[in-house]
């Protein structure tokens, strides 16, 4: 695989940016119609379950974790797609489903007209939202990676999180825009059928952008790709790349769990504590957070390009460690705006030290010919096992009154990640993106263990 995994990197910086600012825009729109469900959720819950259904809140958060099981899905099939056909292919096709399924999911007729029937509509459309969703994290993680050029790689790869929270944020600013021009009541009404609209809509706008964005695969590459059958095979991936498959997933395994923890289970807190005195000083405080955390990631990739990608890795898992417990023990006792936002910032500012490099980190693992599968697939399995889960887990936790175990779980998987940070990864040295010839010297030499990250 010579000639596939010869590197087709930007020399030209004003070209990198424009690949990347394209690249990031369809990531920004499918993560927004991730979020908008989990931003909308109490909105149109009574819409697909019975209020007299205790467990409604449970119900739609099932659904929440449910779609994170097509992920690893969508990252076969969209990782393979992209490793054989190009990058900008699979991306247009999956911005084009996550805008379908938006808009199926905006039109939906409510438990009130269609009884149950209402609820599988939903699930099925998530549940191909999150098919789409795991073709798009791998390959828009690979395709950044790659059109960055080597020495702003890791700042300009941290676009990837900026635009996946940027769509959080989008969904959040939506949902307070709407509670201070309308209602509650309205929002519950047509509100969020006008947030699931704005995604369709948007998802659109994106794929005529994705056609105008290079290919960071060269010609060459995909010509050959479409000749070898190991090209995207995850036969290929498990048989040769076990190793950093296994890495993939386990750099991923705390990161994601504390992302969907901290990003979106700290937020919902926020907004419960507020809901009865000023509900929307809660949605004021998750946004300016989050905006935070958006903003945060460039500086991390930033400061990731000059020391190390690991030493950002182990000081997001160090402080999750640490911090964990606060968020989950002392966020939901508070009622004063100002520690609130301090404690949820404080947990974004940990955070970035995963989010901010976790692509690229990824993408310098995998020689071409399976990065995008490799990335994806990894990423996949972890975010279906440990993030996806951790809105419901925790909302069953509460229900069953046993916050503490969910702190311990939490808490114990960003453990298992530190330790990987620590004794099988390294700052500097040679890596599939930057060195894919002396990378496969080193593939075929006997003894091959080491998962560099180079910078």
């Amino acid at each position: 695989m010579v000639g596939a995994d010869a590197p087709h990197l930007p020399t030209n910086l004003r070209r990198s940016v424009s690949n990347t600012l394209k690249g990031s825009a369809g990531n920004l729109v499918e993560w927004y119609d991730v979020y908008v469900y989990s931003v909308f959720a109490a909105s149109f819950e009574h819409h697909f379950f019975s209020p007299e259904d205790k467990n409604a809140e449970v119900y739609i958060w099932a659904i929440f974790a449910l779609t994170f099981l097509m992920r690893p899905v969508g990252s076969w099939f969209f990782g393979r797609y992209a490793d054989r056909k190009g990058r900008r292919a699979a991306l247009a096709l999956s911005v084009t489903i996550m805008s379908l399924c938006s808009f199926a999911i905006a039109v939906t007729p409510t438990r009130l007209s269609i009884g149950e029937w209402a609820a599988v509509i939903l699930i099925i459309c998530r549940l191909v939202q999150g098919f789409a969703t795991g073709g798009e994290y791998g390959t828009s993680a690979t395709y950044l990676s790659e059109a960055a050029v080597p020495k702003h790689r890791g700042f300009l790869a941290s676009f990837h999180y900026v635009t996946l929270v940027g769509g959080h944020v989008i969904a959040q600013a939506l949902f307070l825009a709407l509670l201070l021009t309308t209602s509650k009541e309205a929002i519950g009404e047509w509100g969020w059928r006008l947030a699931f609209l704005i995604g369709g809509v948007g998802a659109l706008v994106v794929l005529w952008l994705r056609r105008t964005m290079d290919e960071s695969l060269s010609e060459d590459a995909i010509e050959l790709a479409k000749k070898t059958k190991d090209t995207g095979s995850m036969g290929e991936l498990v048989r040769n790349y076990w190793k950093e498959l296994t890495a993939c997933f386990l750099v991923t395994m705390g990161g994601t769990v504390a992302f969907y923890a901290y990003s979106v289970t700290g937020p919902n807190i926020i907004k419960a504590s507020f809901a009865q005195s000023s509900p929307i000083m809660g949605s004021v405080i998750t946004l300016i957070a989050l905006t935070i955390l958006m903003l945060l990631q460039p500086l991390g990739g930033y400061i990731s390009d000059r020391v190390g990608r690991r030493t950002l890795l182990v000081f997001f898992g160090i402080g999750g460690t640490l911090f964990t417990w606060v968020i989950f023990t002392v966020l939901p006792q508070t009622n004063n705006a100002l520690l609130s936002f301090a404690i949820l910032t404080a947990g974004f500012v940990i955070l970035t030290g995963y989010t901010s490099i976790n692509a690229v980190v990824k993408a310098e693992l995998f020689p071409t010919h399976v990065r995008a599968l490799g990335v994806g697939f990894g990423y996949a399995i972890a975010n279906s096992a440990f993030g996806g889960t951790a809105p419901v887990l925790y909302s069953a936790a509460q229900h069953a009154d046993k916050e503490t175990m969910f702190i311990a779980y939490v808490t114990l998987l960003i453990i298992g990640s530190l330790l990987v940070y620590v004794f099988l990864l390294r700052n500097r040295g040679a890596n599939w993106l930057d060195h894919p010839e002396e990378m496969r010297k080193r593939k075929d030499s006997p003894g091959h263990r080491v998962f560099p990250m180079g910078v």
